[in-house]
């Protein structure tokens, strides 16, 4: 079958953007190191002309120099058209990269959407409302029973709240009479020695009498000392 028909052949794949840019790359700088060759050539043929005299050999390098300028003017175009051909191939290659960020972009997007649906799956608006509404019930009731627990045992419940107002009010009245709006029971005491009007102790020693002779010391207490001799061994 094979000497029949044949064998087809494998075709090779088409060169990628940046294969082509490559090689255009490549023969853009060898046509670049062309030019400069030239360049060089035309300065020595421009050497030569300034130390040649009009004439035959004069006019023989000038027609040497047009030659040589004319393959520059030839390269010079090449390497212009190979520059707008990158040029094109850079643009194509950004573009096609553009695109290929593009659909990485939808392809994740895509997959977060996917991924979002399921999970708005799971929670429900009407969950949440019925979860806040029981958390609020909890609350209520938690401060009922602290309310509860914080009664006090020592007050009745028999107790006029009328009565209460009337006794509250009675202390105040009491406590703007008295005492620039002291209560009595917080005034200080009277002093009891200025309302008797008794005279102050007496300060220093009585002076001496005028007919007695030695008087007798006084010990650190301020008392009469006793004589030695009296006190006995």
């Amino acid at each position: 079958m094979r000497r029949v028909f044949g064998v087809k052949k494998q075709t090779e794949p088409p060169p990628s953007i940046q294969d082509a840019s490559d090689r255009i790359n490549k023969r853009g700088d060898t046509v670049e190191e062309k030019i400069k060759k030239l360049d060089a050539e035309l300065a020595r043929y421009k050497e030569q002309l300034k130390k040649t005299r009009p004439g035959p050999a004069q006019e023989a390098v000038k027609a040497r120099a047009m030659r040589v300028l004319k393959q520059k003017r030839m390269y010079e175009g090449q390497r212009d058209m190979l520059y707008n051909q990158t040029y094109n191939l850079d643009q194509v290659s950004f573009a096609a990269e553009g695109i290929k960020d593009a659909q990485q972009t939808m392809s994740a997007l895509k997959s977060a959407n996917k991924e979002l649906k399921g999970m708005m799956k799971t929670v429900k608006i009407n969950d949440i409302d019925n979860l806040q509404d029981e958390m609020m019930d909890l609350m209520d009731v938690s401060n009922e029973i602290q309310e509860t627990l914080g009664r006090s045992y020592s007050v009745p419940d028999d107790i006029d709240e009328e009565e209460l107002m009337g006794e509250l009010d009675a202390l105040e009245a009491d406590m703007d009479t008295e005492g620039e709006g002291v209560p009595s029971y917080l005034q200080p005491e009277p002093d009891l020695d200025a309302e008797l009007s008794l005279p102050s102790a007496p300060t220093g020693h009585a002076p001496m009498p005028a007919g007695r002779a030695n008087p007798q010391a006084d010990d650190e207490l301020g008392l009469p000392a006793v004589p030695r001799a009296s006190i006995r061994g």
